[in-house]
Formats: C-alpha cells, structure tokens, sequence
C-alpha cells in the first residue's frame, strides 16, 4: 500500500510541477510579449507606413481602415463596386488618381494590388483629412459615405462632427464603420508601441 501512494504522490506532484509550469509560462508570455498583436495583426505594414508617411496620415488609421473595409483581403470586390483592400469605388478612385496625379495607377492594378490600393486609399484619406481640418471623426465618415453627405448632416445640424457624438451620424452604416474604424484604431495603438 505504501509503494502505490508513494506513486500516486508523484503523480500528484508531477502535475502539480506541469501546471506551475504552465502558468508561468502564461504569465511570462502575458507580460512580456505583445501577446495580444496575435488578436489585432496588421498585414502590410511597410506600405502602410511608407504612404502613411508619404501623406502624412496616421498608419495605426490607415491599418484600422483596411481592417474594417476588407480584412486585409486584396483583391476584394464589394456588392457595391469598392475595390481591393482600402474598397474604393472606381468614380472615387479615378478622380483620386487624376487628382494625385499618379498615372501609372489603374482601376485593375487597385483592386489586385495590395500597394497602389493603399497608395490611393491613403492620398485619399488625407485630402478628406484636409477638407475637415484635421477631425478624425468627419474624415473617417467621409471615407465611407462622401464628404458631400457629411457636410449635409453638419449643414442641417444632424451631427457637430465630434468624436463624442459619432452615436448621431444620421446613417447606420456609416454610424457603426466610423465607430468600428475607432475601435481598431485604439487597439492598434493601444497594443502597438510603434508602427
């Protein structure tokens, strides 16, 4: 009887050693790594950052706008027409590309390509940056629903515009993409010491 408790209490200790093990092992990885970059990954970061410099927009909205549009799924087509990972609309996009004046960009090369995608995605979100001085909350609306209609929910006083009152945009689904985009873009910069 002895022998078989003496073996049940190794066992026991055993397990005891593993769990421990285990444990720390855990607490080490919690606090030690960036553990939580596996829930919130950003794809593509080295054009994100070169047009985010290029621009000068902030990368981790960039990040949070490709992760709301498409995932970071390239050549991706919405029901709607919006193209590749940043889904833009080929009339957006056309006039973007005369605008910024990149000739060797095209509508196919946007939808299959991760790079000129982002490339326009990110001069396009800076002009409706500057069209709305710089408010975070108007641009990213503008993103998803146009500056004209965001400037018509301003005009009738249907939204001031602030980060506050995002819970007013007049439209759904502009509503919940803006509030979307700035749920990534605080975990982004949250989890992400740097881009």
């Amino acid at each position: 009887m002895l022998a078989s408790d003496e073996v049940d209490m190794k066992f026991f200790l055993k397990k005891r050693v593993l769990i421990l093990l285990f444990m720390t092992f855990v607490l080490l990885l919690f606090f030690n790594s960036n553990w939580m970059s596996w829930f919130y990954p950003i794809h593509y970061k080295e054009e994100i950052q070169l047009q985010a410099e290029e621009y000068e927009v902030d990368p981790f909205l960039i990040a949070a706008i490709i992760r709301v549009e498409s995932n970071y799924k390239p050549g991706k087509e919405s029901s709607k027409g919006a193209l590749g990972i940043m889904q833009l609309m080929p009339r957006t996009a056309t006039w973007a590309m005369e605008m910024a004046k990149l000739p060797e960009v095209s509508l196919d090369r946007i939808k299959h390509e991760v790079g000129p995608n982002i490339q326009l995605g990110a001069w396009y979100f800076a002009s409706l940056s500057k069209q709305f001085d710089g408010n975070k909350a108007l641009a990213i609306a503008a993103y998803n629903a146009g500056p004209g209609n965001v400037r018509s929910w301003m005009d009738k006083g249907l939204w001031d515009g602030q980060l506050e009152t995002v819970k007013e945009i007049p439209i759904d689904e502009t509503r919940h993409y803006v509030q979307r985009v700035l749920y990534y873009y605080d975990k982004y910069t949250d989890i992400y010491d740097e881009f």
